[in-house]
C-alpha cells in the first residue's frame, strides 16, 4: 500500500449540507449550461485498471442511449433557448454505440460543436468512412479526444492492458493525417511532475508528427488520479476564499450529463460525468429539472474538480 495513503474518514461526505466538522458544505449553482454530455453506455472494448466509470466489455449498468434519446434533449435546448454550445459524448467507448454517427449528425447539423472521447481502437476504426463523411461536412466542429494515458507505451499499458498502445497510436495518427481536430487525454497516475509529463508528451507528439501542443492544457488534458477510498478534504463554503477559487470554475457550474440506466424507461440528467452511480447526483428527467444547485458531497468533487482543478471540457 502507498505509504502516504490515508483511508477516507468514515464521517466525511455523509450529509449533503454539512461536513463532518459541522461546517456548511459548498454547493455549486448552474451558471449556464454550456456543455451537455451524453454517456452513450458503459460497455467498452477495454477493462482499464482504474476507469473513472468502471467501463468494461461486461458493464452495461448504463445502457446504450438512442438517437431519439439525444434528440429529445437537443429539442429541449432549442425550445428553452439554452446557451449550450458543446455536446460531448463519453462512455464506455462511444463508437460501440450503433447510433453514434446519427447522433453526431444530429448534433452538428443543428449548429453545436461535438466532442467524442475515445480510445481510438477497433470500434472507431470500423467507422472511419462515416467519420470522414462527417469531417468533410463539418470540419473542426467535430473534435476527437483520444485517451493516451502516458507517453511511454509500457506505462500506458499498465492502465489499459497489453497490446493497447499500438492500436491507439494507429487511430491517433489516422485522425491527424485525415485532418480531424484532435486532443489527447492523459493521466497523472505515474506520479511525475506535470512539467515532466508534458515534456514527455511533447517529445512523443514531435516524433509522431502530431499537431498537438503538449503545453496547452486543453489540447493535452492531464487528469488527476482519484480513489474514492483515499482521504480528501471536504469542500466548505469558506474554501472558495481560502483556495482563491470560484464555484463558477467547477464543472457542474456549466455542464450536465445524460445517462440511461439499465432497465430504466427513460434517461436521467446527472450533475457531472464522474458520478454516474451515486443517486444523489441524479437531478431529474429534463434539463430544466436538472438546473438546480449541486452539493459537493463526494470525494471526487474535491480530488478532481476543486483541488485537482480538472474539467472534462473547457
Amino acid at each position: 500500500m502507498d505509504a502516504q495513503f490515508q483511508p477516507l474518514d468514515s464521517g466525511k461526505f455523509r450529509d449533503p449540507f454539512t461536513t463532518a466538522k459541522g461546517d456548511a458544505r459548498a454547493t455549486v449553482a448552474l451558471r449556464s449550461l454550456d456543455t451537455l454530455w451524453f454517456n452513450t453506455g458503459t460497455l467498452c472494448n477495454l477493462t482499464c485498471r482504474n476507469c473513472y466509470i468502471e467501463s468494461s466489455p461486461r458493464n452495461d449498468l448504463l445502457a446504450y442511449l438512442t438517437r431519439e434519446d439525444v434528440r429529445e434533449y437537443l429539442d429541449e435546448i432549442a425550445r428553452d433557448g439554452l446557451p449550450t454550445r458543446l455536446i460531448g459524448f463519453t462512455g464506455g467507448e462511444p463508437f460501440m454505440n450503433r447510433d453514434i454517427i446519427g447522433m453526431l449528425h444530429d448534433v452538428l447539423s443543428r449548429g453545436f460543436d461535438a466532442l467524442v472521447l475515445t480510445n481510438a481502437m477497433k470500434p472507431m476504426r470500423k467507422l472511419r468512412p462515416q467519420l470522414l463523411e462527417l469531417h468533410n461536412v463539418y470540419g473542426a466542429r467535430l473534435r476527437i479526444r483520444v485517451s493516451l494515458d502516458h507517453h511511454v507505451p509500457e506505462v500506458h499499458e499498465t492502465e489499459r492492458g497489453r497490446r493497447t498502445w499500438a492500436p491507439t497510436i494507429d487511430g491517433l495518427l489516422w485522425l491527424a493525417r485525415s485532418g480531424f481536430a484532435i486532443d489527447v487525454a492523459g493521466r497523472r497516475f505515474s506520479g511525475e511532475p506535470e512539467a515532466d509529463l508534458r515534456a514527455g508528451f511533447a517529445r512523443l507528439f514531435a516524433e509522431l508528427g502530431l499537431p498537438i501542443d503538449a503545453m496547452d492544457p486543453v489540447r493535452l488534458m492531464l487528469f488527476p488520479e482519484m480513489d474514492v477510498q483515499r482521504d480528501v478534504p471536504e469542500i466548505t463554503t469558506a474554501c472558495w476564499g481560502i483556495l482563491h477559487k470560484s464555484p463558477d470554475d467547477v464543472m457542474c457550474a456549466s455542464a450536465r450529463m445524460v445517462v440511461k440506466r439499465k432497465g430504466a424507461d427513460a434517461p436521467a440528467v446527472l450533475a457531472c460525468t464522474l458520478l454516474a452511480y451515486d443517486r444523489q447526483f441524479e437531478l431529474g428527467r429534463t434539463l430544466a429539472e436538472a438546473a438546480r444547485p449541486v452539493s459537493l458531497n463526494h470525494p471526487y468533487c474535491a480530488s478532481f474538480c476543486v483541488l485537482g482543478g480538472a474539467a472534462c471540457s473547457r
